[in-house]
């Protein structure tokens, strides 16, 4: 007979995290979209002007259109084609989130090592975030 295999306290708080920050991810990105199709917030770039920009490459995009590159669009939250970001940035960080509710369960069970493991992932995450380190082509 197999031996049965249950999933552990620390992987059910993650999943239930991350099913909840799905869910409200999935519902922010429905209402910004809603938001940008029905023009609530006038659109930075307008939509019949896209066509034009869809032939440049990002360097020369982000020179026509003057946008910035990294964290410069959340200073451009209040254009309905920016807007759509923000629920993709928070599910984006949903993995941070889910490391950070799993450290004190990892702790209290003295898993001294998976604590240290999820912290580190939190912190590659932020930096990765960040922008801090550049490398590629953006």
């Amino acid at each position: 007979m197999a031996k049965e295999i249950k999933p552990s306290e620390e992987q059910l708080s993650y999943a239930a995290l991350l099913d909840i920050g799905m869910k409200l991810g999935l519902i922010g990105i429905v209402i910004t979209f809603a938001i940008y199709v029905f023009g609530i917030f006038s659109p930075y770039l307008p939509v019949e002007d896209l066509p034009q920009y869809w032939k440049l490459n990002v360097h020369k995009y982000l020179e026509v259109t003057r946008i910035q590159s990294g964290w410069a669009w959340i200073t451009l939250l209040h254009k309905g084609d920016f807007l759509n970001f923000l629920p993709i940035a928070f599910l984006s960080a949903l993995s941070i989130i889910c490391y950070i509710r799993i450290l004190p369960i990892f702790l209290k069970k003295k898993e001294s090592i998976y604590a240290f493991l999820a912290l580190l992932q939190v912190l590659i995450l932020l930096l990765a975030a960040s922008g801090i380190l550049k490398v590629g082509g953006h």
